[in-house]
Order: C-alpha cells, then sequence, then structure tokens
C-alpha cells in the first residue's frame, strides 16, 4: 500500500503584472493586490491549499525587493510556517522550480515530497473543487509523472498557451499530446473547433525527484548552476538567499520550454472549475460584482448614463457620464482610460512611462517597508514631505544623511527618537528636528501604528542619500550605494 503523498505547496511570487497598471507595479505587483476582495491574491493562493490532503507548509519563491511584503502578507492571514527562498535574479520559472526542488529533495530526509507548483496571482474561487483536481493528479505525481493542470478554454485566446490532451492514462488523467505556443486567432479558432485543447495553466503537480530527473537531462546548464546555488546560500533572517554568482549564472527559462516541451513523463488533469489569471482590467470587470447597468465599482465613483463599466478610485472622487466599456484606474499619481477591448495594450502604455524614466512604472507615491510604509504627499526644489507609517515594535535603521536635514512631527502613537547622542520619546503633535549628517533612528515602541509627517529639506532628496548603521532587517548597504529608504 503506497504511503500517502506528503504535497508541498511552492508559491511562485514574482512577475509585475503590468497590464493591471497603474494599480500593479514592479514594487507592487498583482499578486499583492486585493482586487477582488478582503485578501490578496496571494493570501488567497495560500488559503486555497488548506483543504487538499497531505498538505504541508508553503514554500514561496520570491525576491529580494518583496521578501518583507510576502512575508507581511502570509502573516496576515495566519500562516507562520512557511519558508521564503530568495531569487537574486529573475531567470524565469524553470529555475525558481530547480532550487525549489533541490532544496526540499535535500532538506525532506528521504520522503520525496510532491510539489504543487502554483502562481501567486491567480484566481480560484470553488477552493473544494480546486482541492478535489489537484487530488486526482496525487497517483499519477507519486509515479513519476509531471502533472500539468489545463484549463477548459472558454474562448480562442490568444494570450495563452495549449496543451493537446492525448491518451487517457487513469480516470482522471491523459498524456500530452503536444504543447502548443500562443497561437494566432484563426489557429485558436482551430483549437476550439478540434476539441481536446486546453489552456496552460501553469500548475503543476510532481515529486522533486522526478523533476530534479528530467532537468539533468534536457536542461542540465540549469540544474547544475541551480544545485551550487543552493549549496552556497545562507540563512537571512526568515529566508534562505541563494547564491547571487552561481545563480547569475543559470540561463533564463521557463518550465515549459526547459522541460514540459522535452520530458515524456508528462501528463494532464483536465480543470473543471471557475479559474482566472487576471491578466488585465477587462478580466476584474468580468471577475467583479456588477450592477444593474453591468458597471463595476471601487472606491468613491459615481456614473451617470454609463454602462459596462470598471472605476476604481483609490484616492479621490471620481465620476463619468454617457460611456460604455471603459475601463478608469485612479491611483495617487496616475490614472488610466482605456477601453475595454484594448486592456492587452495597457503594457504598451507602461513601457512608454518606462522609457521615458518616470517613476510612476515602478513605484506607488506609497511605498511598503518591513517596518511600514511613507507616502510621498508633496515635494519641490529643496523640500519634500512624506506621511510615515510604522508598525508596533518595529523601527527604522540607524543612520545618516549627506545632503538633507529632517524634521518629523508625530500624528499618531508615540515615537521614540534617537538623534545624535539622543533618545527621547514624542507623542502626538509634538516634534523633532534631525539636523543634517546626524546619526538618527526612528522607532514605534507603543501597540498602534505610528503615523508622523516628515520635511524633508536640503539641495538633495534622493533615496540614495542615506548611510545604514544598524538595520534590525538585514538591510547594510554600503555608503554611497542605490539603497532602500529605512
Amino acid at each position: 500500500m503506497q504511503e500517502p503523498a506528503v504535497i508541498i505547496p511552492v508559491v511562485l511570487c514574482g512577475g509585475s503584472g503590468t497590464r493591471l497598471w497603474p494599480l500593479s507595479r514592479e514594487g507592487y505587483p498583482k499578486q499583492f493586490l486585493k482586487l477582488l476582495g478582503d485578501r490578496s491574491l496571494l493570501q488567497d493562493t495560500l488559503l486555497r491549499v488548506q483543504g487538499i490532503p497531505g498538505i504541508g507548509a508553503p514554500l514561496l519563491v520570491t525576491s529580494h525587493a518583496h521578501r518583507f511584503m510576502v512575508a507581511e502578507q502570509a502573516r496576515e492571514i495566519g500562516i507562520s510556517d512557511g519558508e521564503f527562498m530568495l531569487e537574486p535574479h529573475a531567470r524565469n520559472t524553470a529555475p525558481a522550480l530547480a532550487a525549489a526542488a533541490a532544496a526540499l529533495h535535500a532538506l525532506a530526509a528521504g520522503q520525496d515530497p510532491l510539489m504543487l507548483v502554483l502562481p501567486s496571482d491567480h484566481l480560484i474561487r470553488d477552493t473544494s473543487a480546486f482541492a478535489s483536481i489537484v487530488t486526482q493528479g496525487v497517483a499519477a505525481a507519486q509515479a513519476g509523472a509531471l502533472v500539468t493542470f489545463g484549463i477548459a478554454p472558454t474562448a480562442p485566446a490568444t494570450g495563452y498557451g495549449y496543451i493537446k490532451a492525448g491518451a487517457r492514462r487513469t480516470e482522471s488523467s491523459f498524456e500530452v499530446a503536444c504543447f502548443e505556443e500562443k497561437p494566432s486567432l484563426p489557429r485558436a479558432n482551430q483549437f476550439l473547433a478540434e476539441g481536446g485543447y486546453f489552456w496552460n495553466s501553469g500548475i503543476f503537480l510532481f515529486r522533486a525527484s522526478a523533476f530534479l530527473a528530467e532537468l539533468e537531462a534536457f536542461s542540465p546548464e540549469i540544474l547544475r548552476a541551480v544545485q551550487e546555488s543552493v549549496s552556497l546560500g545562507q540563512k537571512d533572517l526568515d529566508f534562505f538567499r541563494l547564491d547571487e554568482a552561481a545563480f547569475a549564472r543559470c540561463p533564463s527559462n521557463s518550465i515549459d520550454y526547459a522541460v514540459m516541451e522535452h520530458t515524456t513523463r508528462a501528463q494532464m488533469v483536465p480543470f473543471a472549475t471557475e479559474w482566472s489569471d487576471v491578466g488585465a482590467w477587462d478580466a476584474v470587470w468580468k471577475l467583479g460584482t456588477k450592477q444593474a447597468d453591468g458597471n463595476v465599482t471601487t472606491g468613491d465613483v459615481l456614473t451617470h448614463n454609463a454602462k459596462d463599466c470598471l472605476v476604481h478610485a483609490s484616492h479621490r472622487l471620481v465620476a463619468i457620464a454617457g460611456v460604455e466599456d471603459v475601463m478608469v484606474v485612479e491611483t495617487p499619481d496616475a490614472v488610466l482610460v482605456v477601453h475595454k477591448d484594448q486592456c492587452q495594450d495597457v503594457k504598451a502604455l507602461v513601457d512608454m512611462v518606462r522609457k521615458q524614466g518616470r517613476s510612476e512604472a515602478a513605484d506607488h507615491r506609497k511605498v511598503y517597508r518591513p517596518w511600514g510604509s511613507y507616502d510621498s504627499v508633496d515635494e519641490g526644489q529643496r523640500y519634500q514631505v512624506k506621511r510615515i507609517t510604522v508598525k508596533p515594535g518595529a523601527k527604522l535603521s540607524m543612520q545618516m544623511h549627506y545632503h538633507r536635514a529632517e524634521h518629523w512631527i508625530v500624528v499618531k502613537g508615540t515615537a521614540r527618537v534617537t538623534c545624535g547622542n539622543e533618545t527621547f520619546l514624542l507623542s502626538e503633535n509634538q516634534s523633532s528636528y534631525i539636523p543634517l549628517g546626524t546619526i538618527h533612528r526612528l522607532e514605534n515602541p507603543g501597540s498602534v501604528p505610528l503615523e508622523l509627517i516628515e520635511v524633508q529639506s536640503g539641495s538633495y532628496l534622493g533615496e540614495d542619500d542615506i548611510v545604514r548603521f544598524d538595520d534590525v532587517y538585514g538591510r547594510a548597504p554600503a555608503p554611497g550605494s542605490k539603497a532602500e529608504l529605512a
């Protein structure tokens, strides 16, 4: 009798989701957004697996830039046993999964667990159906198959890869006859007319050893670089940091190109429930709760004689009248207006923003940090105003600036301030001045969030004007290097 499967969810937390700009950005991509409810797509992904028999603690693969956001969102939903692996460079899905497989295989004490590979930005509302579908692939995966899950197509989509089902292998799975790249519209229509074609979901289930063996056969250069990166990797707080130099030598490739299109072990389980990769604003409109006129609204919105529109207001009143099939997305520093049929072209707009060197491509006005967040409220020549929020018990690094002085005014909570050789407390409506060149630190010793207004003044106000002397989050860039705000 076969032993019960041990299944480790491996959640891929990379990607920038540019088609959901301006809400999704490089610094805060779509998996962290609460687009369709009170939880983010990442949080829904983590909770979705809880009903699967044999499920273990998740392994989340993310980047240095997003590490604290991933950990915080997991903590918010009560997941405290997850492991976090940091990729030093973006190298697509094959190296990320190779690193996860190598680490799990080394640490599993001979158990050789199944890896349930999950993108972090998909929407699957029926969690019981999801658990049932994953369970249908367990027997094949335990026997050594690389199981992929195919979505029954509902339209001739040209933005997905396709899987052609071959002969039935088990009651629930089929051989994979071939993988088809993103097709032209006529070819996608042909797939639907022929039948037996499925969208490639990017969800997989396989033994760690089986995946490593196929990497050895078809992409050994990836395997070698990743194995070295894992063996030389180091623990950093709650994160496992892959070795940067070894990982940099790893070719960039997807799991489909590197393994799945070559292996003879591939099997497919049909995914017979609602699924969306929430790839663009028209998808958000389709999934949203519609009013009588077909509009989907979020925030402070007024509509008049408008039909089948999406309006997302995050910072101010947005009013529309006399329009149909329009997507309007407002943030504090950018507004998008696009016709529903042109939502895929948002990526081209983001490319234009990026080529102009504008910050709106990468960061929101509000930027999240491990200690809390800051919102750039106003700026001008030689000054900048920020609203800073520090979580209870958190502290910024001990630091100094060469080119700016700062004024801090407490709005809510209690601040512990270190300024030179002095340390003192500030309460609401009290303030402090930090002279240029003075070593300083801000802490929240209280049990409620600390909110304060920071007014910076000086000849240069860039975020790279910072020298850290001590940091509880392990961030210690060398003087003069580009750095995160402390």
